[in-house]
């Protein structure tokens, strides 16, 4: 922004002969550029101080010396001025013999008369010189800056400028265009309104105050007194009892300025119910006629203090009288003043037809404070009863008419005017417009957001072929572009992008006048807006006329932003093109734009809020633009960066928090903060380089987390999570802003932010956490809440765990495991940001203060940062992939914190587990149910003889079929033959036994369990496996929900690196999870521990059974063995299926004793029916049972809807 003194500020060129006004002339020149060099700016009175040049990190602006010399003196000033601290006007040298002074030893020689002589007033500079000297030394753009912070800081800003150099003043027009004031008059004190504008624009009365001659009364203290509250004093004007307030002025003579009083709607505090300027003259009126006839020219009335009054002096009447004065004339004066003649001030004020009212004499009988009461009082009558009121803009008449130069006749800011404004004034429904103007970030731009989304997500995939419904989004995308390509450049962005080509100064001209202007029509648009949904809220029961205002509302802002982003959109929509097409090559330089804009200390929106997207291509490119700006490919060295970035809740302070750290200006539209986030660059000194190992410092500002605008929405949630995570994992230094109210939403977002760091391997860094209270100001706050930041932390570590355990990575036990944060030195308490009640009260010294201190801290961390800096290119590609990542993330997003997010997880397991329950009880019901429905659909049907014969005959001829086979089957099986010779050895001992007559009890009770019970009991455990394995294989983490299913999948699909494993999931996905799955049961059942306990479990069931059934056979009256047999099996059927053929063996040549046979069976039953538990391991029967709970399980897992 450097630009060179123009033409129109330069002095004439001197004549060959001096008279008495040109030496007079030079001689304040002298004092100029004497007093210039002393403050080392002399080289910038030509070759002017630029923005970008202050806001440079340096070793100055990170320590606490004060100012040795004069040259240092500016340099404090803008530091503390930058940073809002209102001490910034107590500048004063610290030179080093003023420490021979502090002599302790006792041996020098008391000298009282050294501590009553009067200062070297050389050592010295009065505040007003260096402000002068510095708007002298500036260029337009600081020069604006200056003056928006001495605003906010209730400084008054120069309104005219004097300059020695040339003899003239320059009315500051442009310097003031920045300034913007919310007040609240009496008039709308009871409906709470509210006036918000541009200061220059406002139409205000004006009252000035002037000195003639000299004069006793400090006028500017006595103007202090006048604005301030009692209970509020501020000093806005300097004065004679301010720190250097006395130094003698050397260049700020004729130096007007100016404030403005503004209420805040509250009678019982406000000194003025209207809101008024008060402009205030430094030096004689005599010395300097032109500001003051530019004064009674605007003001309503100028107040003249004075000390003597010549009534013999005919130039004091000319002064005091004028035909051009538009103003009303008050004399003010001292009547303790031995120069004070009463007899004088009557003739003169007879003279000039002034009455008593115009007349104010401080006496003996009033103090300082009655005094100011009657000037207020004066003051108050002419605020309220005058009807001259005027704009600091149409001032500008008058400041030609007088020959006094005007800032803003620069000729490259009235180009860059008239383009800005050919942009602005076709604006007047700023939702057509944007829909006209400015078509590619609309709707089409959101659609192409979701698209990319999903291309990532699979949300809504549902049975299609995934490559298929890749290539589908992947058309839709093409479309859209096609549809952005196809609309032709808009007239305001043609003049938009030939506004920020224009050269030099001309460029940064026309983005402040574009800025202000979209600023003042949202402002207005807004404002329109605002009434109708105060009044539709009041009278209006429609619902949904206010949901429209409402609507209305959130669209209504428009700033530069909408133009560089529509700037993006036209640039990536070019490279769906061919790489000939004209077009696309047409359009190749717009990044390079906004690199250099960049590189000037222009944000760049970085995350479009409106749309939760990054134009990736767009942002790729203006960083390498940004990389060959900075690091010429010819030089080889790579510029590197730090990234410090702030986050917190919507409204808790955190644009002010980094506009008072790093003096900066983030864009934010009117009415409410810019969505998305934005990014500045700033640059490293060469004295702190090393120091830092970087170049630039990037800021990032985020904007709007948790709005209550954005709730509404469906995925609010989302979006702030999405934008919380990117920042955090971009930033080497983030800056967690948090206002005590709104503690918990804060942490929600930073749970979701460590469980996102979790779950995505692209993040590698541990970015420093630094936490900001804000609105904390007791000098107690570290060590009273030091219970509750352990509390917090010990919350976060809480969180921290839930979300390691959920992304199995339990290695993750602390919050400091994911960020670097101490919660002893991690954490700021900053006061609140007014010193008072505003619209009058100042920026808090505290809060500035504090501020300072969190500044120093973080360049501190950032010194002390381990990892190595990015240079730019490692920057952007680090931007890529965090947010590839981010779009990929499909599942946490959408949660509030990590408890929501695990309650949602085991909630999950649950549902499976009560699904799988369910599904066993409802297989014989739904069978059951399909066979009730179609007979009773069938119950109506008619059919006739014929029909009923052929059907007969069918079935018959089908079931002839079944029974010759059965009974061939049954001849076979019950052959006599076949019997004896299968059954031979066993009739041969029981004949034996017989014969004998030996007792059969024993024997036969361990043939029983041998050849019925036996195989029964098999046969029951090999059928009780199969739903055993399923619910076993459930309890597994990888089978608990679906998610965790396709996770060990894709896991285990990796960890192998089998390529045709990878064909065979891609091509027959169900086929490869049966086969996946089965491998997973044989690998869990493969230790046979596993089994042996659930075949243990059905075994000892069954001898429960046997048991149980035995004693109840015992109980009944069976005539013989026979009959107790029967009994048994009667009981056990339901359970055990014993086989009739082995039954009836059995009982063939059975005499054994009932009573004894059941006592031998209860003894002899457990060992041979043990013995089953082996055979089975020894078969592996699972493995064959196991068929129908690996169908559950891939019918159950299938891909994910």
């Amino acid at each position: 922004m450097d630009s060179s003194e123009p033409d129109y500020l330069k002095p004439e060129e001197e004549k060959s002969s001096q008279t008495p006004e040109d030496m007079k002339d030079e001689i304040k020149m002298k004092h100029l550029q004497s007093l210039l060099k002393k403050l080392g700016l002399k080289q910038n009175y030509t070759k002017k101080l630029s923005l970008r040049r202050i806001l440079g990190i340096n070793k100055k602006t990170t320590t606490d010396e004060s100012a040795k010399c004069k040259s240092d003196l500016p340099w404090y000033f803008l530091q503390k001025l930058m940073m809002f601290n209102v001490t910034a006007r107590n500048v004063k040298c610290t030179s080093e013999c003023d420490s021979t002074s502090d002599d302790t030893s006792g041996t020098k020689k008391l000298n009282l008369k050294n501590m009553v002589s009067s200062p070297n007033t050389e050592d010295t500079v009065n505040p007003l010189d260096i402000i002068t000297a510095l708007f002298l030394c500036s260029d337009g753009f600081l020069q604006q800056e200056m003056a928006l912070k001495m605003s906010m800081c209730q400084f008054s800003v120069p309104l005219l400028l004097p300059n020695c150099d040339t003899g003239q003043c320059t009315f500051m027009l442009w310097a003031m265009r920045d300034i913007v004031k919310k007040y609240r008059p009496q008039s709308l004190s009871q409906s709470k309104g509210f006036i918000e504008e541009r200061i220059v624009l406002s139409e205000l009365p004006m009252v000035s105050f002037v000195r003639l001659g000299e004069c006793s009364l400090s006028k500017s203290e006595f103007l202090n007194e006048l604005l301030s509250n009692s209970q509020q004093y501020h000093d806005t004007f300097v004065h004679h009892n301010m720190e250097c307030g006395d130094s003698p002025r050397r260049i700020s003579n004729g130096l007007t300025e100016i404030t403005w009083y503004l209420p805040g709607g509250n009678i019982n505090i406000d000194i003025f119910g209207q809101p008024v300027a008060v402009a205030n003259l430094r030096g004689d009126i005599a010395s300097f006629e032109t500001q003051y006839s530019f004064l009674c020219q605007t003001s309503a009335a100028v107040f003249v203090f004075f000390e003597h009054l010549d009534s013999e002096s005919e130039s004091v009447f000319n002064l005091l009288k004028s035909q051009h004065h538009k103003a009303q004339i008050y004399l003010v004066g001292n009547y303790e003043s031995k120069r004070f003649n009463l007899d004088a001030l009557e003739k003169v004020a007879t003279e000039l037809d002034l009455t008593e009212n115009n007349i104010i004499i401080k006496t003996k009988q009033k103090n300082d404070a009655d005094f100011v009461k009657d000037l207020r009082k004066t003051v108050r009558n002419v605020v309220e009863k005058s009807e001259l009121k005027m704009k600091i803009e149409k001032m500008v008449d008058v400041a030609h008419e007088l020959g006094i130069l005007v800032d803003e006749d620069a000729p490259e800011c009235q180009t860059a005017k008239k383009n800005a404004k050919t942009i602005t004034e076709e604006i007047q429904d700023i939702h057509k417009y944007k829909e006209d103007q400015l078509p590619r970030q609309g709707q089409i731009w959101k659609t192409l957001t979701l698209l990319e989304k999903e291309e990532f997500r699979l949300r809504n995939v549902g049975s299609k072929n995934v490559e298929d419904y890749k290539s589908d989004l992947q058309k839709q995308k093409e479309e859209l572009r096609q549809k952005q390509n196809s609309y032709e450049i808009s007239t305001a962005m043609t003049n938009f992008i030939t506004g920020i080509s224009s050269p030099g100064t001309e460029r940064f001209y026309f983005l402040k006048w574009m800025r202000m202007n979209l600023d003042n029509v949202s402002r207005i648009n807004l404002c329109e807006l605002r009434e109708k949904y105060k009044e539709k809220c009041k009278n209006s029961e429609n619902k949904e006329e206010i949901k429209e205002i409402d609507r209305q509302i959130s669209i209504s802002s428009l700033g530069i932003e909408h133009f560089f982003r529509e700037m993006g959109q036209i640039y990536e929509a070019s490279l769906s093109l061919p790489k000939t097409d004209r077009s696309r090559r047409q359009l190749q330089h717009l990044p390079k734009l906004c690199a250099e804009l960049l590189l000037d200390g222009f944000p760049l929106e970085l995350v479009d809020g409106d749309a939760s997207n990054i134009p990736l291509r767009w942002v790729s490119d203006v960083l390498s633009q940004l990389s060959d700006l900075v690091s010429p490919k010819k030089k080889g060295k790579k510029r590197k960066i730090r990234v410090v970035t702030v986050l917190g809740v919507q409204s808790t302070g955190k644009s002010t928090l980094l506009n008072t750290m790093f003096g900066v200006q983030f864009a934010v539209s009117s009415g409410r903060c810019t969505r998305g986030a934005f990014m500045l660059l700033i640059k490293i000194n060469e004295d702190m380089k090393n120091v830092l190992n970087c170049d630039f410092m990037v800021i990032i500002d985020t904007e709007g987390l948790k709005s209550p605008e954005l709730a509404q929405l469906d995925n609010s949630y989302e979006h702030d999570n999405e934008l919380a995570t990117l920042v955090v994992g971009l930033s080497d230094v983030t800056i967690v802003n948090i206002a005590m109210e709104n503690l918990i939403e804060m942490k929600d977002i930073l749970q979701i932010v460590v469980h996102a760091f979790l779950r995505m391997k692209e993040v590698g860094k541990k970015p420093k956490c630094q936490f900001v209270h804000q609105n904390v100001s007791d000098v107690s706050a570290h060590d009273k809440n030091l219970r509750d930041r352990k509390l917090l932390l010990d919350q976060l570590n809480e969180m921290t765990q839930a979300a390691a355990k959920m992304e199995k990575k339990e290695g993750n036990k602390s919050f400091t495991d994911v960020m670097e944060y101490s919660p002893d030195t991690g954490n700021w308490y900053i006061p609140g940001l007014w010193n008072g009640n505003p619209p009058m009260a100042p920026v808090n010294a505290g809060y500035s203060e504090a501020v300072y201190e969190l500044k120093k801290n973080i360049i501190q961390l950032v010194r002390d940062c381990e990892s190595s800096a990015n240079d730019i290119m490692q920057f952007k590609e680090w931007v890529k992939s965090l947010w590839n990542a981010v779009k990929h993330e499909n599942f946490i997003f959408s949660f509030r914190n990590s408890l929501v997010a695990d309650a949602y997880m085991k909630l999950c397991t649950e549902f499976n587990k009560w699904e799988w329950e369910f599904r066993k009880e409802m297989y014989t019901w739904e069978i059951l149910n399909v066979i009730d429905e179609k007979l009773k659909n069938h119950q109506d049907v008619k059919i006739n003889i014929e029909f009923e014969v052929s059907l007969k005959q069918h079935i018959c001829g089908f079931a002839a079929r079944k029974f010759q086979k059965m009974h061939k089957d049954f001849i076979e099986e019950n052959d006599p033959y076949r019997c004896l010779i299968k059954n031979k050895e066993k009739f041969h001992e029981d004949f034996k036994d017989v014969f004998h007559k030996r007792d059969q009890c024993q024997k036969k009770a361990e043939e029983f369990t041998n050849r019925c019970l036996k195989p029964a009991v098999e046969d029951f455990v090999n059928r009780s496996l199969g739903p055993d394995i399923i619910d076993e294989m459930r309890k597994l983490e990888q089978f608990s929900t679906r998610m965790s299913f396709q996770y060990s999948i894709l896991l285990d699909l990796l960890s192998k690196e089998d390529f045709q494993n990878y064909v065979s999931y891609i091509c027959s996905y169900e086929k490869y999870v049966k086969t996946w799955i089965l491998e997973q049961i044989k690998e869990r059942f493969s230790n046979e521990s596993t089994v042996f306990e659930f075949e243990e479990r059905h075994l000892w069931s069954c001898i429960d059974s046997i048991n149980s059934a035995i004693n109840e056979a015992k109980t009944r009256e069976s005539e013989d063995l026979n009959e107790f047999v029967e009994d048994i099996w009667k009981e056990l059927g339901d359970k055990l299926v014993i086989s009739q053929d082995a039954l009836g063996a059995f009982m063939i040549l059975n005499n054994a004793d009932k009573e004894q046979f059941a006592d031998c069976l209860t003894t002899s039953e457990e060992k041979p029916i043990l013995s089953t538990l082996f055979h089975c391991i020894d078969q592996k029967v699972w493995v064959d049972t196991g068929g129908s709970g690996q169908s559950d399980l891939s019918l159950t897992y299938a891909h994910p809807q």
